[in-house]
């Protein structure tokens, strides 16, 4: 660190090149317009308290990762998303995948199964196996793992509204695979509130959508111990138009929702933070993401300890999962993507990511084929043995520009929270439109930019090429619609229905109740009772949340 002398002679020398500077560039003036300082030196990070602000890794305030030696000693956890058409074509792409290395494993589902419709119902038509795997009944959960021991990999499933239910499938295939509970690992994403602001697979109000996410991290406190009970979903904020800064500040505000939630149901901090997980995007500005994943880590750690009186090290730990920006992929020159894809990974490694999914090259045209979900995958791979991106921690650490990114993406988020927070809470600024408006102005502003030509995308508005429309790319059967249709008739038909009411029952007396919801869910989905009927019951007792249009 440089004394109080040396910083002042830095600040003259620096003054006196800044005029040099200024001469050269009336004969070659500066590319364009940056938002980014020409240059960063000792003065932008002059103050620092190194043990406070950066400390070591694995150590309170966790900028420098969760762990003493990352990457070192364990690489991060390869997880592609994946889930297509059927359980069964799922089934095989999985198996396909975690034969070409990957680490663990990453549930796609498709829309209805989002919105838990079956996918007979006039709303599904369709939107079967589109962008995920259709799961109607414990049936299909059954299929979607045949042959993949669920004590042996890591599960994420990105499932929100029926979150509740699609992990009471989950545990019904492990006790059907001889797996307690308590050995599953895995995550389900499981937060509604970005719903609401981001993506829109909401079902019920705000408040039982709240309940089912409580009743979720009283059960898996108590049962599956290894299980990650919330996914916060950073990600989904930036993939609809956020910045970096607002990615974090947006879905921090969120979690800080689901943990007063969780308290004001009588869960001690300490019980339940453990299983708090995250996942954020990694987009295009490779300095800025590496700061933005110090940043959240520090900011986070802060938050439980100042906040909450976390004691437990492990709930101060921010845990993240990244998945590289889909929303930047262009359809135009896709072989460009896997380079594009390359730079967001390794953003996504020199920030300390726990586990990485790579988007495919094609996927601005289409679900990825097997090939290039191959290459998305080695790209992981290449970079984790090959590139040395991995060999040593927080390689970044002390860069004058990383450094002064990372406080000022803390310094802005903190801002953003304590806006929220005057607002009531992130419940509250959602239902007054606050977050919603910050995010539609930024999107508006980013693609401005690229239209006017300020922002350049290489291959859409500059070094455009005529080229030939891309033949190789992976087409859902459109008949899965009438096949899933067709094996719900066989499953209505085989079952027991006398079970199957009584257990619906069950659950339309305990949803009208204040009990915790996830044994009767378990139950119920064991009578092969469908996601829809389900979800029917609760939206009898929930009722359906409606979004009003703020034009």
């Amino acid at each position: 660190m440089a004394n109080e002398n040396e910083l002042a002679k830095l600040e003259q020398s620096l003054a006196t090149w800044q005029k040099k500077v200024e001469q050269s560039l009336a004969k070659f003036p500066e590319r364009g317009a940056f938002a980014a300082n020409r240059l960063y030196t000792p003065l932008d990070t002059a103050g620092k308290d190194y043990a406070a602000d950066i400390g070591l890794p694995g150590e309170y305030p966790f900028t420098r990762g969760i762990q003493p030696t990352m990457y070192r000693a364990r690489l991060w956890t390869m997880r592609q998303y994946a889930g297509f058409a059927s359980a069964e074509e799922s089934n095989r792409r999985y198996k396909y995948l975690l034969s070409q290395g990957q680490t663990g494993l990453s549930v796609a589902f498709d829309l209805p199964t989002q919105i838990g419709y079956d996918s007979d119902h006039p709303l599904a038509q369709g939107e079967v196996g589109k962008v995920g795997v259709a799961v109607d009944s414990l049936a299909d959960m059954e299929a979607l793992f045949d042959g993949i021991p669920v004590d042996k990999v890591s599960t994420s499933m990105t499932i929100n509204a029926p979150a509740a239910v699609l992990l009471a499938m989950y545990i019904a295939v492990g006790e059907k695979q001889g797996v307690a509970p308590a050995r599953l690992s895995g995550t389900i994403q499981n937060d509604i509130l970005k719903e609401y602001i981001a993506r829109g697979t909401y079902i019920f109000p705000p408040t039982p959508s709240m309940r089912l996410i409580t009743d979720t991290f009283a059960y898996c406190s108590q049962h599956i111990p290894k299980w990650n009970v919330i996914s916060v979903g950073a990600y989904h904020i930036r993939e609809a138009g956020s910045t970096a800064v607002q990615e974090v500040a947006f879905a921090f505000a969120n979690a800080i929702a689901y943990i007063e939630a969780a308290r004001a149901a009588g869960l001690k901090i300490d019980d339940f933070a453990p299983s708090i997980s995250w996942i954020f995007t990694a987009h295009l500005d490779l300095f800025e993401e590496v700061a933005k994943f110090r940043a959240a880590r520090r900011l986070w750690a802060r938050i439980m300890k100042e906040r909450f009186g976390a004691h437990d090290p492990k709930s101060q730990m921010l845990r993240f999962h990244v998945h590289t920006a889909g929303s930047v992929l262009t359809a135009q020159q896709p072989d460009n993507n896997t380079v594009r894809i390359t730079w967001q990974a390794l953003a996504a490694i020199l920030g300390g990511t726990q586990s990485l999914a790579t988007c495919a090259r094609d996927e601005a045209i289409g679900l990825p084929t097997e090939a290039s979900a191959r290459m998305a995958l080695r790209t992981q791979q290449l970079l984790a043995h090959e590139s040395g991106a991995a060999d040593t921690v927080d390689p970044l650490a002390g860069s004058y520009y990383v450094e002064s990114l990372t406080d000022g993406i803390e310094r802005q988020a903190r801002e953003y929270i304590a806006k929220i927070d005057a607002l009531g809470g992130a419940p509250a600024a959602i239902e007054k439109g606050y977050i919603q408006r910050e995010m539609a102005e930024s999107a508006y502003r980013y693609q401005r930019a690229i239209e006017t030509g300020v922002r350049t995308v290489v291959g859409v508005n500059k070094f455009a090429a005529a080229e030939p429309q891309a033949a190789d790319f992976l087409q859902v059967d459109p008949t899965v619609g009438e096949h899933q249709s067709a094996r719900l008739a066989v499953l209505r038909a085989k079952r027991d229905n006398i079970k199957v009411a009584a257990a619906l029952d069950a659950l339309r007396r305990e949803a009208a109740g204040d009990a915790n919801l996830m044994p009767c869910l378990v139950d119920t989905v064991k009578t092969y009772a469908t996601l829809g009927e389900i979800c029917g019951v609760l939206r009898e007792a929930f009722g359906e949340y409606k979004a009003e249009a703020d034009i």
